[in-house]
């Protein structure tokens, strides 16, 4: 061949360490362990005994690639013969195990390429599959004989999971979604977590919860240097609320429910940069029957033998129109006050009502609200509701504050 082909990956330097040999005074050596560290260019001048490095140095191998990281890479064609070569095509493809990429700069020959000269290119790929690649660099060219000449170079290389992604669900009694999510850095050096934040759905708004308010400021709960260290586990936490034009719907409850993606930015060694971003979050959301019961208000302390007021809201989730019937009835502890077995009305698919209700407890401490019954008349079919909600119920000589 007329032609040499070399390819290097671009990667940034690291910090060179070295290993600090040492020993006590009145052994053999003496002080020269010592004396050799302090001379060593490469330490750091008082502190020669710990593994810290002031200097670069140059990456010795290929390295690791992750997932979400950028790939770069020099590619360089050099005529090392002493004729003229022509038509000169430079081509790098990226095989992967799904997909071919074309990475090139530039799909046009270069006219001539005259003797001890380069052709030069670099090439980046952000890289979104794991497992195996290879790079293919192809190289056509003519010589003055007027002879076609082709030759090709592969190579491969793996492509490692950065980050071991997994999510939690909490399905609230309001329609709020908490989601928390538990990421683990599975490299071997620490990463600086630039951001980790969720991108909802069209249904839902988003607020998170990884923030403190001090002083009027908002702090982060890692604190101001969001370090993740090799194989340490970090959870974010995330509140999401229906919008408004969906809250209303009772069929958006139902059936499987797209909550959003994760966006997780991160930085290693000396700044470089990666990204990832989950495939669309999915929870099952409970199932609330064809009639679904959630309390809007209630107090948090009541006193005893005293009434209070709660509000109830009832949601038809069938698809059918419902006539429903209020019961109520007494438990050893709660006691409703209004009549029961009143009529409630008719009640269409989708809609909700609003009630407010009265009762009272007869016994101190966390006590249960239970008791209530739904009847569609059109069906003879009861729904019974026990354990909505919780009241702490003191003394009416204990002051609530």
């Amino acid at each position: 061949y007329f032609l040499i082909f070399a390819v290097m990956r671009l990667t940034k330097p690291t910090l060179f360490t070295n290993i600090p040999v040492t020993c006590e005074e009145r052994d053999l050596p003496g002080n020269l362990f010592n004396q050799l560290m302090k001379d060593d260019p490469s330490t750091v001048k008082g502190a020669e005994t710990l593994m810290l490095g002031e200097m670069l140095t140059l990456p010795q191998n290929f390295g690791n690639i992750f997932l979400g990281e950028t790939f770069s890479s020099y590619i360089s064609v050099h005529n090392d013969s002493n004729q003229v070569v022509k038509d000169i095509l430079v081509k790098a493809d990226l095989q992967t195990s799904s997909q071919r990429l074309n990475l090139s700069a530039s799909s046009a020959a270069v006219a001539e390429l005259k003797p001890d000269c380069c052709i030069d290119d670099v090439i980046h790929h952000e890289v979104k599959e794991i497992g195996t690649h290879i790079l293919v660099c192809a190289v056509s060219y003519t010589t003055q004989t007027g002879e076609k000449m082709y030759f090709r170079k592969f190579f491969k290389f793996q492509v490692l999971k950065p980050l071991d992604v997994k999510t939690k669900f909490y399905n609230a009694e309001t329609d709020e979604v908490f989601l928390e999510a538990q990421i683990q850095n599975i490299t071997t050096s620490p990463m600086f977590m630039e951001k980790v934040s969720l991108e909802p759905s069209m249904m839902y708004n988003v607020a998170e919860l990884n923030t403190i308010d001090t002083a009027g400021e908002s702090e982060s709960t890692f604190g101001s240097r969001t370090y993740l260290q090799p194989m340490d586990t970090r959870q974010y936490l995330y509140c999401l609320k229906p919008k408004q034009e969906f809250a209303e719907k009772a069929g958006v409850i139902k059936g499987v429910t797209v909550i959003g993606k994760l966006d997780i930015v991160w930085k290693t060694n000396l700044g470089e940069r990666g990204r990832l971003q989950t495939s669309q979050l999915q929870r099952m959301a409970p199932g609330y029957g064809d009639v679904r019961l959630s309390l809007e208000t209630i107090p948090d302390t009541v006193n005893l033998e005293e009434p209070f007021d709660i509000t109830c809201k009832i949601t038809n989730c069938s698809e059918r129109t419902m006539d429903l019937v209020l019961e109520m009835c007494n438990t050893n502890s709660i006691h409703w006050c209004g009549v029961s077995g009143r009529q409630l009305g008719k009640l269409h698919p989708s809609s909700s009502l609003h009630l407010a209700l009265t009762l009272l407890s007869s016994v101190q401490g966390l006590q249960s609200v239970s008791g209530l019954r739904l009847t569609d008349t059109f069906l003879k079919r009861t729904y019974e509701y026990d354990d909505i909600a919780q009241v702490c119920v003191v003394s009416s000589e204990v002051k609530q504050s």
